[in-house]
């Protein structure tokens, strides 16, 4: 049963109704129709990640009758059931937008879903032709009898269960047929004049099964997915190779127990009772859908579709300001100051140019870098090879325990051993999530040190979707404090008493904030009240959240931009505290905390939410951006953000959030668009090197009517 808290929300309540807002955004028309179509795919691959790790940890702490209230007063038991009927309107909600709005509007502009049955005889044996030829050879079926147990079927896959009559016999078998994934789910089948068509692959191995059963009498056959419990932990205390722990785990995870089991609505009889009890999953977990199975991998109908004109114009990527007028990257560095990075408006590549000239420059001496979650071929990871190949000394922190990147890194870490640079296998007990590059130089017979420090992951593909904010330095103090901290990463040295200018969880990064609060508490007066913006991905740290409600109480002023989880519930009447979620285009990573401090403000990035993780089980990073022109940039992304009436919904005192209005078409108040424009003025001011005018643009005053940017 629910006590429900008046200060926090459930965490995984609070989670679902994120994606039923990722979900909105599918139903959203001012969005082109295959960016719709992209934010049904974002909704299912969250939601398969949601039950691999959050519904799992529930119903393992309902079956250890664990069954606690969290903060919130709900028990995992309480919870389990309201996520279920959430999910089940969300689902519902899911359905309906894509089967009855989307995919008919696809057809409209000639790309649309065929079934085998729908296909002229001819073309229909030609497709039969096909599939003996491209895809028969790739399928493997899996029997099920005495000789053959029920076998271990992969998480998320795709599966076609099937129940025949072998011939001659009178006998019913079971069998299975994984949908393989190195093969395209959607088939090309027509591609002429009157557009595009497509069959999606499970349809067509199930109007082929007799090729592969030969001589068999097929009595049924249906789709079907089984999500499995993925949240595995490494209790690395103790273990003398943590390398080989986490391989080792990786491998039980197609063992591990199913959370999930995903069936068509139309599907019934002896086979789907044969496979229900298989699997002997509650009926809480089991689901039915009139969708197709795995919508996630509509990424590639969208990619395939061939119809630009229903996406967004791209935005391409904008080179930071002056980059380009340095010899070379630490010129810049040097001549300029810090230089903001802010991907995906701006682009990744001076992030590896930074590594790239490190590498081949011979008076650097060392680099350093975390490396958390990387692409498959990470030019991040081929520059470090490069580096360690030179001679230079490359130490790499690579965080294993990364979930669902562990195999990735473990391939990576080995490529970059074999360069011969030192790898080290994150530390006992703590992830490190900290984004810290360290490049060690010699100039003019003394070493300086360069630092890039950021939000987000040195990530190429991710620099393109999701939105970040770094800094690129030689500010002499914060280069002394990130080398003492990869000498706590990497070698056996205590944190020091205190940071020159960083703070780092989980030794200080929590007292850190703690203390700018309490200092907003203190100098807040009715006349003068205390002022906290602070944007992050997730809020859920029990203490911080009751820390913010006693600042709100104090009369501090609290604007909060939270994306996703956000535990803390605000007050009727608590005018002086604002809760916004932004979702839209790109998904909004950074972490950015301001704090007025009575007129003395202070304004800090770090890799770090205000969740208890992260506070007190990693290895994070907060550090100040006092470089008036960047803390003038980010001021106004924060501003920007703040007045989006288009993309952000306001959190209530009831847990609701309030949607924008219904929109046609995208107005000024739109913040990545905004944050997209200013960018690209202020590259076109430093382009013409004026610099009284670039200014101008750095603090030109808040004005979001006048013009599209508001600049």
């Amino acid at each position: 049963m629910s006590s429900e808290s008046k200060d926090f929300i459930s965490r995984e309540l609070s989670w679902v109704d994120f994606n039923g807002r990722v979900l909105d955004e599918a139903m959203c028309k001012a969005n082109p129709l295959l960016e719709r179509m992209k934010f049904i795919a974002i909704f299912s691959g969250n939601l398969d990640e949601f039950f691999m790790v959050r519904v799992a940890g529930l119903r393992q702490l309902v079956k250890m009758e664990r069954d606690l209230p969290d903060p919130a007063g709900n028990r995992p038991s309480f919870q389990l059931k309201q996520l279920r009927k959430k999910l089940d309107r969300l689902l519902k909600t899911q359905t309906d937008c894509l089967m009855n709005d989307l995919l008919p509007e696809l057809a409209g502009h000639g790309v649309r879903l065929v079934h085998p049955a729908e296909l002229a005889p001819g073309l229909r044996r030609t497709m039969s032709a096909r599939f003996r030829a491209q895809v028969l050879p790739a399928l493997t079926p899996l029997a099920v009898d005495s000789a053959h147990p029920f076998p271990i079927l992969s998480s998320g896959a795709i599966e076609i269960s099937v129940s025949m009559k072998p011939a001659g016999e009178n006998k019913t078998v079971y069998a299975f047929v994984e949908v393989p994934d190195v093969l395209p789910r959607f088939i090309l089948v027509t591609d002429d004049a009157d557009g595009r068509c497509f069959m999606l692959l499970e349809e067509l191995i199930m109007d082929n099964l007799a090729a592969l059963f030969s001589g068999c009498e097929i009595l049924d056959c249906f789709p079907f997915r089984v999500t499995r419990d993925m949240d595995f932990s490494v209790e690395d205390e103790g273990v003398d190779d943590l390398l080989s722990s986490i391989e080792k785990k990786l491998l039980q995870r197609r063992h591990r127990e199913p959370i999930r089991l995903e069936l068509p609505f139309d599907a019934q009889g002896k086979l789907v009772e044969w496979l229900e009890k298989q699997f002997d999953l509650a009926p809480m977990f089991l689901y039915r859908n009139r969708a197709p199975m795995h919508l996630k991998q509509f990424f590639e109908l969208i990619g395939r579709a061939g119809r630009p004109e229903l996406l967004e114009k791209p935005w391409p990527p904008i080179m930071p300001g002056g980059l380009e007028d340095y010899g070379s990257i630490f010129e810049a560095i040097s001549r300029r100051g810090s230089i903001l990075v802010a991907p995906p408006f701006h682009a990744f590549s001076p992030i590896v140019r930074l590594i790239e000239e490190a590498a081949a420059d011979p008076e650097v001496l060392a680099i350093k870098q975390t490396l958390y979650r990387v692409s498959g071929n990470s030019p991040v990871v081929r520059a470090l090879q490069h580096a360690a190949e030179n001679g230079k000394q490359v130490t790499v922190l690579v965080e294993l325990k990364a979930r669902f990147d562990e195999g990735n890194n473990i391939v990576w870490a080995r490529k970059l051993e074999e360069s011969g640079a030192h790898v080290v296998y994150g530390i006992v007990g703590l992830k490190v999530h900290a984004k810290a590059l360290l490049v060690v130089r010699r100039e003019d017979g003394a070493i300086r040190r360069y630092v890039h420090l950021a939000t987000g992951n040195y990530n190429d593909k991710t620099a393109t979707l999701y939105t970040d904010l770094g800094i690129m330095s030689c500010d002499s103090s914060l280069g002394y404090d990130v080398a003492n901290l990869f000498n706590v990463l990497t070698g056996y040295s205590s944190p020091p008493a205190a940071w020159n200018r960083i703070a780092v969880a989980p030794f200080d990064l929590r007292e850190k904030v703690y203390a700018m609060i309490e200092r907003e508490i203190a100098s807040s007066t009715a006349d003068n009240p205390g002022h906290i913006i602070a944007k992050m991905n997730s809020l859920s740290d029990e203490d911080m959240i009751k820390l913010l409600h006693k600042a709100a109480d104090a009369g501090v002023k609290i604007e909060l931009v939270v994306r996703g989880i956000c535990c803390y519930r605000p007050k009727v009447g608590q005018e002086n505290v604002r809760i916004i979620s932004i979702v839209d285009r790109f998904l909004e990573h950074s972490r950015v905390f301001y704090f007025r401090n009575n007129g003395s403000e202070e304004l800090y990035l770090s890799s770090a939410d205000l969740m208890f993780r992260n506070l007190s089980r990693r290895i994070e990073l907060m550090f100040p951006v006092d470089d008036e022109r960047l803390r003038a940039v980010i001021m106004k992304l924060l501003a920007y953000q703040l007045a989006d009436s288009d993309k952000a919904r306001r959190l209530t005192a009831s847990g609701k959030y309030i949607r924008p209005a219904e929109l046609e078409k995208y107005t000024t108040k739109r913040s990545q668009q905004a944050s997209y424009d200013y960018f690209c003025a202020l590259a076109e001011a430093d382009a013409k090197q004026l610099s009284g005018d670039a200014l101008k643009v750095y603090t030109a005053p808040e004005n979001h009517d006048d013009n599209k940017s508001g600049i």
